[in-house]
């Protein structure tokens, strides 16, 4: 599995470097001098080659990145808005077993404590909190949003492709709600 680890933005100077809107929580492992990078022009789309990184420097917060063959404005350019991703192989295993990468958890199966079926996991959003986006099972209720925190989500099994919820009342179905 392919996994997103940022996007080439404009160009910086007139060297080769370019901004790169960083999409992971690794950003010193993945943009490593001598570190191999696929480039794609979408998201979703083929490899269209390799980026191998030259040099990396971080300025007014921006993470600045040159690549191998790149040396000027120009061809930095053409970069844009080009798509960075690893093979999901390639990640290091997380040694705390309550961690767990985005990829991970989309898929699994969600079902509460009680063993009710509520649907599968699409998505991980972060914002000031993490939110698993579930696509309910019964498909007319659309998508529900749960924290991922302990008390709601006290068991992840990614091997058997299941996460156990414990929702408070109006989680699920918000006419519960106190």
């Amino acid at each position: 599995m392919r996994i997103v680890v940022g996007r080439v933005g404009r160009p910086h100077g007139i060297r080769g470097e370019v901004v790169i809107g960083v999409r992971t929580d690794e950003p010193d492992l993945r943009f490593a001098v001598g570190a191999t990078l696929d480039v794609s022009r979408g998201e979703d789309s083929a490899d269209a080659g390799r980026l191998t990184i030259a040099s990396v420097r971080w300025h007014s917060g921006q993470l600045l990145v040159s690549f191998a063959g790149i040396t000027d404005r120009t061809a930095a350019a053409e970069l844009t808005g080009s798509w960075l991703s690893v093979d999901s192989g390639q990640l290091p295993e997380l040694e705390d077993p309550d961690e767990f990468r985005d990829h991970e958890l989309i898929g699994l199966s969600v079902r509460t404590s009680a063993g009710e079926p509520v649907g599968v996991v699409t998505d991980v959003l972060h914002y000031g909190q993490d939110l698993l986006v579930v696509q309910r099972a019964d498909g007319a209720q659309g998508e529900c949003l749960v924290p991922f925190v302990k008390a709601i989500v006290p068991e992840v099994d990614v091997r058997a492709g299941v996460l156990v919820i414990d929702p408070p009342p109006g989680l699920l179905d918000p006419a519960q709600a106190q």
